[in-house]
């Protein structure tokens, strides 16, 4: 089940139509529910929690072992090398199969993620989509992309190079605000249609539309 409905879906899309009436510039909008399923953080995570686990077991083994005497009936017991070894290594594995799991929980498995690394994988995924669905694709070269990601909470705006060499990153700056107040009150649809317009303000500025001009991307919304 997607976020948006069949509503919604329209909205956005005849905010794409409107705003290229003034411009021949093609705007695509993206809604996806994730940029990265994040396995390769989860499994460094796990690692990690194997790895201090095992150390701190190597550094402070008595608590442990007492740990164990006391779940065997208390008695004291003499741990060889290999003993002391192996439940070294059950440990880590113990720690590692149980953080594997523990992230299986989706919401905590992305609270565990970096922020810069969310960011990294979102501009990512937003760059592959534009060139795909965007990038050499209009004639002049006058694509823009809307790529919104919500299980990471960000957004990118990804132009064609001749608007990029033109349009400062600044201004999509605002696009993205605007487009993001109204996301973060629950208004997605409505978020993307702000973005929209104001891409395509900044669009008319300096791609105004001409006479032959064509629809040459889709102005729906794709939601992945």
């Amino acid at each position: 089940m997607g976020y948006l409905n069949k509503e919604q879906h329209k909205t956005v899309s005849d905010a794409v139509g409107e705003a290229e009436l003034n411009t021949s510039g093609e705007i695509l909008t993206v809604l996806a529910d994730r940029s990265d399923d994040y396995t390769d953080v989860a499994l460094w995570w796990a690692l990690a929690g194997s790895f201090t686990i095992m150390s701190v077991f190597a550094a402070l083994p008595q608590p442990f072992l007492d740990f164990w005497d006391s779940l065997i009936g208390g008695w004291g017991h003499e741990w060889s090398i290999g003993e002391l070894a192996s439940m070294t290594i059950a440990l880590g594995l113990i720690t590692f199969v149980t953080l594997v799991l523990i992230q299986m929980w989706q919401p905590l498995k992305f609270l565990f993620v970096p922020g810069p690394v969310k960011t990294s994988r979102v501009h990512e995924q937003a760059i592959k989509h534009f060139k795909v669905g965007a990038e050499r694709r209009t004639h002049g070269r006058t694509g823009v992309l809307i790529y919104l990601s919500m299980s990471e909470h960000r957004a990118e705006i990804v132009a064609d190079e001749p608007i990029a060499a033109i349009v400062p990153a600044e201004v999509w700056g605002e696009a993205m605000g605007d487009m993001l107040i109204e996301i973060k009150a629950g208004n997605i649809a409505e978020g993307l249609a702000v973005g929209v317009r104001d891409v395509g303000f900044v669009l008319s500025q300096h791609f105004p539309r001409t006479d032959d001009d064509q629809n040459e991307l889709p102005d729906r919304l794709i939601e992945v």
